[in-house]
């Protein structure tokens, strides 16, 4: 006889064999039911039926015996039994009915399913929200993406049927998600200005709102398509009135110093999109894209003209404000940018090309009154390929960018001759303290690469606030947690050069000058006109005080130059330009971030 026992306490619901079955192995034989579940019992090998011991709604205890059969007569003469589970057919597998109800219903979220909409997309030159997050996160490259909330549909119901919105809303026009960039997780959002022009409706804010809250909670980037029209007013199925107690920009503004923060914006970005991207660190955005606290409906609605879309903040203004950080000529682009940006916050990379560190002994020409670009600095001292230039239409008194050095990341601050000598006015210093707060905010290290004769001067720059304005850079380079090193590539005069060296010569891990490097309290000529007026008054005759004033001049650089500034300590050294990325590499290992407080990145 071969037990078949009851495996718990249950009732008899059905049998689904009778005497005198021969039953397979892996067969049904009986249905129990325990707590309002249902169990199959199956048997464990062949076996001949010969009576039931329980009828269908009889209480069996647990270890009860259900039934008494015996093993197959070929069993007992020894013979090997036939259909082992081994052997036995297995189902041919079937989709079921509630599987296939999903599967179609996903049908409807992808681009396949909308073919006008994805057209006339193409047709204006753009992507649609799932071609931009498939090419940021490599999916045709063995990246992922894991979406959330794909079966969300506008909240219309009470003015649209079922199957438009499925058809017409998908989403809820943000697509959102988990993915992948540079092989590191990241949250990932993009509006979709084929649904409904990309407006922020409620159920794709409770989907915002629960991806902010992952990032927050895991400490992931955020990379958000900022595309769209701002609020939707035609969300009829949810009891509000204004909807301003959502949270969605409180809970992004709070990622802000937390976790990299990418917004990217092509097409028409107003209002509630706009918003969002300006809580962003860095502003990635198409030369075609126009970006407006209000769209054109919101402009004549409060009575202030009539104007199109891309009247409104084309990328030209937005781009030479500072609104836009990295400005590119479409969509493809942008996310190239945006992986780049990303790398810098996803760690140190092994792989790298080291330029020819000589050509660093050529950027600053011989003639001490000449411009030159500074830039060039930067591209023969940073890892090829590795430079990205941010803000480069706003403040062009002080060049930003980040970069690597044998793989390590870091911050770049630099000072353009070309622009009013490389004196920092207003502009600058804002551009240049806010990416301080940038790269203290994730840990990155700076440099500064110094040729400034100081703070822009003159009643017209002080009308721009100058004082306050200048004064950022010392606030933000107070609050310094990252290593800081500076080089003097050749002028390096008053406040103007202090602010740049993170508030003083003393205050970086190491400051240090190229032979070309000249100091002073402010600039020569300046400081002998001041402080030598009395001596030039007295000489009557202009070309004998001409003659004088060079000469002092001269004095002046004289006990200004780098090799002085080092025998007194001011500077730590004076270097061959050639030696600045070992230098810079050996600061780099010995620098530590001082404690793990996180501070805020202004928003300007």
């Amino acid at each position: 006889m071969a037990d078949f026992r009851s495996p718990l306490q249950a009732q008899l619901v059905a049998w689904q064999v009778a005497p005198g079955d021969l039953v397979r192995a892996g067969q049904l034989v009986v249905v129990l039911e325990a707590m309002k579940m249902e169990h199959e019992l199956h048997a464990a090998h062949e076996m001949q039926v010969q009576e039931l011991l329980f009828a269908p709604g009889d209480a069996v205890a647990e270890g009860e015996l259900l039934l008494i059969s015996k093993l197959p007569e070929q069993d007992l003469h020894g013979l090997p039994a036939q259909n082992t589970p081994e052997t036995a057919a297995k189902p041919t597998p079937t989709i079921r009915a509630d599987l296939q109800r999903v599967i179609a219903r996903h049908a409807f979220t992808h681009d396949a399913q909308r073919p006008q909409a994805v057209a006339k997309r193409h047709a204006q030159g753009l992507r649609t929200a799932r071609e931009n997050i498939a090419d940021l996160c490599s999916l045709e490259s063995g990246g992922s993406f894991t979406e959330y909330g794909a079966l969300a549909v506008a909240a219309q119901a009470s003015r649209r049927s079922a199957d438009d919105l499925m058809r017409n809303t998908p989403a809820d026009g943000l697509v959102g998600g988990i993915g992948t960039v540079n092989g590191h997780s990241a949250v990932v959002m993009a509006y979709d200005a084929t649904v409904l022009a990309g407006t922020q409706g409620m159920r794709n804010h409770q989907k915002t709102d629960r991806l902010l809250g992952l990032a927050a909670q895991h400490q992931l980037p955020v990379v958000l398509f900022a595309e769209g029209g701002g609020g939707r007013p035609g969300d009829t199925d949810m009891p509000v009135v204004a909807g301003l107690h959502v949270g969605t920009f409180a809970a992004l503004a709070r990622l802000n110093g937390q976790v990299p923060l990418v917004g990217i914006a092509a097409g028409r970005c107003f209002a509630g999109n706009a918003a969002l991207l300006g809580c962003c660190d860095v502003v990635i955005a198409t030369e075609g894209s126009n970006i407006g606290m209000g769209g054109p409906a919101m402009v004549e609605g409060g009575g202030l003209g009539v104007f199109a879309p891309e009247q409104i903040g084309p990328s030209s203004v937005q781009h030479g404000n500072g609104v836009i950080d990295v400005l590119v000529p479409d969509e493809a682009a942008a996310v190239v940018a945006a992986r780049h940006y990303l790398s810098f916050f996803q760690g140190p990379q092994t792989q790298f090309t080291a330029p020819d560190a000589s050509q660093l002994r050529n950027v600053v020409p011989e003639n001490r009154l000449r411009a030159y670009d500074s830039r060039a600095a930067l591209l023969a001292l940073a890892d090829e390929g590795s430079v990205l230039w941010l803000r480069t239409g706003f403040g062009a008194g002080i060049h930003t960018a980040l970069a690597r050095v044998a793989g390590r990341p870091l911050g770049v601050l630099i000072n353009n001759p070309q622009h009013l000598g490389g004196a920092i006015d207003a502009a600058a210093a804002d551009k240049a303290a806010r990416f301080m707060q940038l790269c203290n905010a994730h840990s990155l290290p700076m440099l500064s690469l110094i040729d400034t004769p100081g703070f822009m001067v003159g009643p017209d720059v002080e009308a721009t606030a100058q004082v306050r304005h200048v004064s950022r850079m010392f606030i933000a380079a107070a609050h310094l947690r990252v290593p800081f090193f500076s080089v003097v590539l050749r002028k390096g005069y008053g406040l103007g050069a202090m602010a740049m060296a993170a508030g003083g010569f003393h205050a970086p891990l190491f400051t240090v000058a190229w032979p070309t490097g000249e100091f002073g309290g402010m600039g020569l000529e300046g400081a002998v006109r001041l402080g030598y007026r009395k001596e030039l008054e007295a000489v009557a005759d202009l070309a004998e005080r001409e003659a004088l004033f060079d000469q002092l001049v001269a004095k002046q650089y004289e006990a200004g130059q780098a090799m002085n500034m080092a025998g007194t300590l001011e500077i730590d050294a004076v270097i061959d330009p050639a030696d600045t990325r070992d230098w810079l590499i050996r600061g780099l290992a010995a620098g530590k971030v001082r404690d793990a407080r996180r501070l805020g990145v202004d928003a300007w």
